[in-house]
């Protein structure tokens, strides 16, 4: 559902109250926790969506493009992970249309999303969304899968928390170290999966909530941030 912000402006927090979720993954591509969520994905038939770090693509075009092949949603989350929150209204449209022009160019796809890295928005971003046509995401809850505390941690955490709609954030990537190591996800993912089906939810595509979808708008939005 989209919550509004007088300050930051709108971004969708979590879908329609159904029995379906929606898995996102932050900080990619990374050349191995990349291409194995995308096997998991493709032999479960899950779709997912990856916001992306424009340098990253830069680095490993040949996986972005692997992501977009695939159907999955492609969005944008700044060219250097850059926290948002202190950056000048120039910085940061240089940082969204360095990303934007990388992905299009590598993947062939325009962006229409932008997730924050860490949440942290600015007051100057509003203006360049609404320019770019962007729908922006934020997410009903993580699990701190970033911290590797362990495959079957990350599991549990993401088990314990589904809920109707809600949009949940891993990471395929680090926003800061092009080679970082994400396989605890990866190695989660299967189970999650499984945990999921088990508990009588499916798994919808992000693009379906694009630029509000049918949602109705919420009140202030509550989440802030922190991964």
């Amino acid at each position: 559902m989209m919550g509004m912000d007088l300050i930051f402006g709108p971004s969708v927090e979590r879908g329609p109250r159904n029995r379906r979720i929606y898995l996102t993954f932050d900080d990619g591509p990374n050349e191995r926790a990349t291409a194995a969520i995308l096997d998991t994905l493709a032999n479960e038939r899950v779709p997912a969506a990856f916001f992306m770090v424009g340098d990253h693509v830069r680095r490993f075009p040949n996986v972005a493009r692997e992501v977009a092949s695939a159907g999955h949603m492609v969005g944008n989350h700044t060219y250097n992970h850059v926290k948002l929150h202190f950056a000048g209204r120039q910085k940061i449209r240089t940082q969204l249309r360095k990303t934007h022009d990388a992905i299009e160019s590598v993947t062939g796809v325009a962006p229409r999303s932008f997730r924050a890295p860490h949440g942290y928005r600015s007051p100057f971003l509003i203006s360049i969304i609404v320019d770019m046509s962007y729908t922006v995401f934020g997410w009903t809850f993580g699990v701190f899968d970033t911290a590797k505390p362990g495959m079957e941690v990350i599991r549990r955490r993401v088990r314990k928390r589904l809920r109707p709609g809600a949009i949940v954030l891993l990471h395929d990537g680090d926003g800061y170290d092009p080679e970082g190591d994400r396989m605890q996800t990866a190695d989660a993912l299967p189970g999650i999966i499984s945990d999921a089906r088990q508990a009588g939810y499916e798994f919808g595509s992000l693009s379906e909530l694009l630029n509000g979808g049918d949602m109705q708008k919420l009140g202030p939005q509550t989440h802030r941030g922190l991964e």
